[in-house]
C-alpha cells in the first residue's frame, strides 16, 4: 500500500519538535532549553525549505510563503555593454529551479506605513 503524501505544515513540525524537547519538572512546570528551542525552529525551517525545493508551496505564519520558481533556459546571443558601448557575447543559461519568497499583504502594509519608520 502506498503511503499518502501529507502536505508540509510549519506549525505542526515546530509543535512536534518542541514537544519532543520539552520536559516537565516535579512541580509540573514545563522546561525547555533555549538551545533545544533553537534547534527545533531551525529543523522546522530546514524541512520547510526541503519541501519547497520539492515543489510544494510552504507557508510560514506572518513572515511569508516559500515556493520553487522554474527559470527558463536562455540562448546565447550578442549584446552591447551599456557602460562602454562595445559589442559582447551573452552566454547561454540552462533551465534552473530557484527559491521564490512572497510576503503577505499585512507585512507589506506594515512596511509601507510611515508611522513605523
Amino acid at each position: 500500500m502506498a503511503k499518502k503524501k501529507v502536505k508540509y505544515s510549519f506549525i505542526n513540525e515546530l509543535h512536534e519538535n518542541v514537544m519532543k524537547a520539552a520536559s516537565v519538572t516535579r512541580k509540573g512546570e514545563i522546561k525547555l532549553k533555549r538551545s533545544d528551542l533553537k534547534a527545533a525552529i531551525e529543523t522546522a525551517f530546514n524541512n520547510g525549505a526541503k519541501a519547497a525545493a520539492g515543489g510544494e508551496r510552504v507557508r510560514f505564519p506572518i513572515i511569508g510563503t516559500l515556493i520553487r520558481k522554474e527559470v527558463k533556459a536562455r540562448k546565447s546571443g550578442k549584446g552591447v555593454n551599456p557602460f562602454t558601448g562595445e559589442a559582447m557575447e551573452i552566454k547561454a543559461r540552462p533551465a534552473t529551479k530557484k527559491p521564490r519568497w512572497s510576503f503577505p499583504r499585512s507585512l507589506k502594509e506594515t512596511f509601507a506605513n510611515k508611522r513605523f519608520w
